[in-house]
């Protein structure tokens, strides 16, 4: 039988939440086709016989970004389609605009699922020490500074290519000195976890609400024998976690960063580290104010486009 691609047409800055939407009500795997990723493509080895390309010479999308979700068979699709819906329109709710919000259908053989995001995936220089490169690329670093992030991008979010990612990649390459223990909340992909960990901290423990998402960090973390140590579980944000840390990172949206603030100050060392996004514009006072209201002090805001990110630290005694 044939699976089931259920495409959802949007904007950048509700790429995220619309990927998350699609993995929670069942999809397997996302593909996501953004026009401001081909915008940022150099010429490479895009061709069907691996030539040269340019970018530009490519098909691609002028605006906006459209999310696909790959469904197994005997799934119903029409009651699918409809949840997708409306989960995807009270996303303004929120503070993201999901316009135009067109979710559709289309039947695809097995053959075509396994590869049809491959096209769109390619190495992403996302900081000075920190490369994402999909498991089938070649790709020789740069500098002797650099480090690889391989990963298979297709079966959970957070590939490093959006922008939150990137700001939670950054903060880390910020705050990561060496030695420190890192807890990841809301792992998705495991790309914060592995990327801690490349970075040279020390023990790093990752969650996630969703198996699917946390057996999909599992076979990233296999792809990167530098970080095989790296514990995995199925969690609540720190539901039942009671622990002493050097730095939480957290990218994830608004609304569960909210209720993550007290639960990431108790695991926290005095000094320790909070680093936060998945925030929209809109949401960034209302979490900035409830951070400090909890006793964090803000270090520094970074931000791309509409997303921000935060590093805060929970101060010590002599602060």
């Amino acid at each position: 039988m044939d699976w089931t691609a259920i495409t959802v047409e949007t904007t950048n800055e509700a790429v995220e939440a619309v990927s998350y939407i699609l993995t929670d009500v069942g999809s397997t795997g996302n593909k996501i086709d953004d026009a401001a990723d081909f915008a940022k493509m150099k010429p490479g080895n895009y061709g069907p016989y691996g030539e040269i390309v340019d970018p530009d010479e490519l098909p691609h999308r002028e605006h906006g970004a459209a999310v696909t979700g790959y469904f197994p068979p005997k799934l119903f699709v029409p009651e699918l389609v409809s949840e997708i819906k409306q989960r995807v329109q009270k996303l303004t709710d929120y503070g993201l605009d999901p316009a135009p919000a067109k979710v559709t259908s289309s039947a695809i053989d097995n053959q075509d699922w396994a590869t049809a995001w491959q096209k769109y995936y390619h190495p992403v220089r996302v900081t000075s020490h920190l490369t994402v490169v999909p498991e089938w690329e070649e790709y020789n670093a740069e500098s002797p500074h650099e480090e690889k992030i391989i990963l298979d991008p297709g079966m959970a979010f957070g590939t490093g290519t959006h922008p939150t990612t990137k700001l939670m990649m950054q903060a880390l390459e910020i705050v990561v000195m060496g030695g420190e223990s890192v807890i990841d909340v809301g792992t998705g992909s495991g790309v914060l976890a592995i990327a801690a960990k490349l970075l040279g901290a020390g023990n790093v423990e990752a969650y996630d609400v969703d198996n699917v998402a946390v057996e999909s960090a599992k076979k990233n973390v296999a792809l990167n024998p530098k970080v095989h140590d790296i514990h995995l579980g199925v969690n609540s944000l720190l539901d039942g976690i009671h622990t002493q840390k050097d730095i939480i990172v957290a990218n994830i949206l608004a609304e569960i960063i909210l209720p993550l603030i007290p639960q990431a100050y108790e695991n926290l060392k005095p000094g320790g580290y909070f680093l936060t996004s998945g925030i929209i514009n809109d949401k960034f006072d209302e979490v900035r104010k409830a951070q400090i209201k909890q006793g964090f002090r803000i270090d520094e805001t970074l931000r791309i486009k509409d997303w921000y990110g935060i590093i805060a630290h929970k101060p010590t005694e002599d602060e």
